[in-house]
C-alpha cells in the first residue's frame, strides 16, 4: 500500500476563488489533468483533500501532506517521496510537503508551520497563485500531462480523412471519433480523450487537450494552450482557455484567455474581450485582496465559476470574474465583477434565489444522467451564505 496523500489548500483558497468556492484546489484542472490526477500518476496511494468544506476521507498514522497548489513534476515528486518524518520540504519559506502524524495535522492547519521539523529546500517549484495562472500555465502543463498520459503507449490510428501536421505528438484514445478535421501539432501535442468526438470541419492547433466524452462541434476553431475537460461541448472560436468539465459553449462566439468552471453554459454568439483597447495590463477582481488587482497580463479574458450561465450575445469585458450560479443576460457589457447568485446584466442585478438555483442545477445535471447530491446542495448553501456580503443590490 502506498502513502496516504492529503492535498492541503493551506492559505491559497482565497487566491483561487471563485473556483475554490465549490472544490478543493487539488481538483482544479490545469493542463489535461487535474492537480490530484497529476499526483496520482507519481504516487502509489490514495488522494485525499483538506480544504474548507472538504475533510480527508481517511487519515493514517503517518500521512504525506502536500500543498495543493504546487504543480508536480518528476523532480518535485522525487523530493516529496524522499521525505522522512521530521522533515518538511519548502520552496524558500513556502511549505510544499511533509510526512506528518495524525496529531501533527491539526498543528500545521492552525500555525501553517512545523517548527520542529528539519527544512529540506527545493528550488523551482511552480504554484497556482492566481486564477489567471490556470490559463497562463496551461500550455506548459499540457506538454507535461501529455507525456504522463502517453508514455510507452500507442495512439489509436488517425483516420486518413484528417489533415495532419506533427502526427508523432497526436494521441487519440480508444473510442474517440476524429474524422475530416484539421489537427496541427507543430507547436505542441494534441490529446483526444476516450470516447470524445471532434466533428467534421473543426480546426485544432496544439498544444490541446480534449477530455473523455467531450465534443468539439462542426467548424470549431481552437488555438493552442486550450483544454476542454470531460463531457464538455464546445464550438466557435476558443484560444488559450480551460474548461474544467461538463460545460457547454455549443455555438459561435469567442472565448479567449479564460477559465470556465463546471456546469456552465455560454449562450450563442457570446464573446469575451481579452485585450483592452489601450493595450494596458488587465486588472481583475481579487477575493483575497477585496479589490481589483493587476495581473501583469495584456491578454486576460473571462473567469466563470461553476453553474453560471449567460444568454445569447452576452459581451464580457476584459478580466471579468463571474462567481458561482450567476445568470447573466441582456444587451451591453455587464460589470467586470459579478458575484455569486446574481441574476441580470448591464442594467443591474438581483439575487438569484437559492432554491431556484439548486432546482436549475438539478435539471441541468439530470440531462447528463447525473443527480445533484445532498453534499452538492450543502455546498450551494455554504457558498450562498459566504457570498451574501457581496450582493449589495
Amino acid at each position: 500500500m502506498g502513502d496516504n496523500i492529503i492535498l492541503w489548500d493551506a492559505d491559497s483558497r482565497a487566491k483561487l476563488l471563485p473556483f475554490t468556492f465549490t472544490r478543493p484546489i487539488g481538483t482544479i484542472r490545469v493542463g489535461i489533468l487535474t492537480i490530484a490526477e497529476k499526483y496520482a500518476r507519481y504516487f502509489d496511494g490514495k488522494i485525499n483533500f483538506l480544504a474548507k468544506d472538504f475533510s480527508p476521507e481517511h487519515i493514517d498514522e503517518f500521512n504525506l501532506l502536500v500543498r495543493a497548489n504546487a504543480l508536480p513534476n518528476a523532480a518535485l515528486a522525487e523530493a516529496i517521496n524522499n521525505l522522512k518524518h521530521g522533515e518538511v520540504l519548502k520552496h524558500d519559506d513556502i511549505f510544499i510537503a511533509a510526512r506528518v502524524k495524525k496529531d501533527e495535522l491539526k498543528l500545521i492547519q492552525e500555525t501553517g508551520n512545523l517548527s520542529s521539523h528539519k527544512t529540506i529546500h527545493f528550488s523551482g517549484a511552480r504554484f497556482l497563485n492566481h486564477i489567471w495562472d490556470i490559463f497562463s500555465m496551461n500550455e506548459q502543463e499540457i506538454f507535461h500531462d501529455f507525456e504522463l498520459l502517453t508514455r510507452e503507449r500507442k495512439s489509436q490510428p488517425i483516420h486518413p480523412s484528417n489533415y495532419i501536421k506533427g502526427s508523432q505528438i497526436i494521441f487519440i484514445e480508444e473510442g474517440a471519433t476524429v474524422e475530416n478535421v484539421s489537427l496541427n501539432a507543430t507547436a505542441g501535442p494534441i490529446y483526444i480523450g476516450k470516447h470524445a468526438e471532434v466533428m467534421e470541419g473543426a480546426m485544432i492547433r496544439g498544444p490541446f487537450g480534449l477530455g473523455d466524452h467531450a465534443t468539439v462541434k462542426m467548424g470549431a476553431k481552437i488555438y493552442g494552450g486550450t483544454t476542454i475537460g470531460p463531457h464538455c461541448k464546445v464550438g466557435g472560436e476558443i484560444s488559450n482557455s480551460v474548461f474544467f468539465g461538463y460545460s457547454n459553449k455549443g455555438h459561435d462566439g469567442f472565448i479567449g484567455n479564460a477559465v470556465i468552471g463546471e456546469w456552465c453554459n455560454i449562450g450563442a454568439d457570446s464573446n469575451n474581450s481579452n485585450l483592452k483597447n489601450n493595450y494596458e495590463d488587465v486588472k481583475v477582481w481579487s477575493y483575497e485582496k477585496q479589490g481589483f488587482v493587476k495581473t501583469g497580463l495584456q491578454f486576460c479574458g473571462l473567469f466563470m465559476g461553476d453553474h453560471s450561465k449567460c444568454g445569447i450575445n452576452t459581451m464580457f469585458n476584459t478580466g471579468t470574474v463571474v462567481g458561482v450560479s450567476a445568470n447573466i443576460f441582456g444587451g451591453g457589457f455587464p460589470r467586470n465583477y459579478i458575484t455569486s447568485f446574481s441574476w441580470g446584466g448591464a442594467s443591474g442585478f438581483i439575487t438569484y434565489n437559492l432554491d431556484k438555483a439548486i432546482d436549475t442545477a438539478d435539471r441541468v445535471m439530470a440531462r447528463r444522467s447525473l443527480k445533484l447530491s445532498k453534499r452538492d446542495k450543502e455546498i450551494f448553501e455554504s457558498v450562498f451564505e459566504e457570498t451574501k456580503p457581496y450582493r449589495n443590490f
